[in-house]
Parts: structure tokens; C-alpha cells; sequence
């Protein structure tokens, strides 16, 4: 069982930036890979970025790609979202999530997620 909370959402004008953290409970967080996705309202949620359980692979929707980086801390226990030149579109919720797949590349699929956060949610102004 991994337990996950999400910080460090907030307002923030466009251009501006945001860093999430999640922290994770449990001994075996290393074990998991671990991934960011977020929810507007009225929409689905929606895969943002992942990183492998190694740490070795990460990958990120296109909508994000180059602003936002995903990096793990696993002495930590945690693992963390950099949002740079935030866009109005990236107003939502966002959650953490881990995983038990053990794969080189990390799972995109919300259904591939098996521990979720409660979320944190982002606003960004125009």
C-alpha cells in the first residue's frame, strides 16, 4: 500500500511557474513508477508526465513537453512536477500517482496507475 500527497499547487499568472511535490509513505516507493496527470473541470483526466521506477526513463504529453520536467527523489521518498511558462490551459487538478509496472518506460494509462493522490489544484491566470 503507498499513500500519496500532493503540494504546491496554486494561482499563478501565465508565464509564470509551479512546482508540485508528492510525497509517498512506504518503504518500497522506489519500486513504482510514478506519474503526473490533471483534470479540468467537465474534461477526463489526462496523462502530463511519468518517470520509470528506476528513474531512468521519462515521458511527458506533448501539451507539456519542454516546460514541465518530472524527477524523483527516492531517499526522499518523493517525486516532483517543475511547471515553467505556465499556460491558462494548464489550469486543473493535479494528481500523483504510482504504479507497480516495472517496465523501462514508465505506463501513460490512468488505468495502469494502481495508488492515487488527492490532488492539488493548479490556477493560472491570463
Amino acid at each position: 500500500q503507498v499513500q500519496l500527497v500532493e503540494s504546491g499547487g496554486g494561482l499563478v499568472q501565465a508565464g509564470g511557474s509551479l512546482r508540485l511535490s508528492c510525497a509517498a509513505s512506504g518503504r518500497t516507493f522506489s519500486s513504482y513508477a510514478m506519474g503526473w496527470f490533471r483534470q479540468a473541470p467537465g474534461k477526463e483526466r489526462e496523462f502530463v508526465a511519468a518517470i520509470s521506477w528506476s528513474g531512468g526513463s521519462t515521458y511527458y504529453a506533448d501539451s507539456v513537453k519542454g516546460r514541465f520536467t518530472i524527477s524523483r527523489d527516492n531517499a526522499k521518498n518523493t517525486v516532483n512536477l517543475q511547471m515553467n511558462s505556465l499556460k491558462p490551459e494548464d489550469t486543473a487538478v493535479y494528481y500523483c500517482a504510482a504504479s507497480r509496472r516495472r517496465s523501462y518506460y514508465p505506463p501513460l494509462g490512468v488505468n495502469e496507475y494502481d495508488y492515487w493522490g488527492q490532488g492539488t489544484q493548479v490556477t493560472v491566470s491570463s
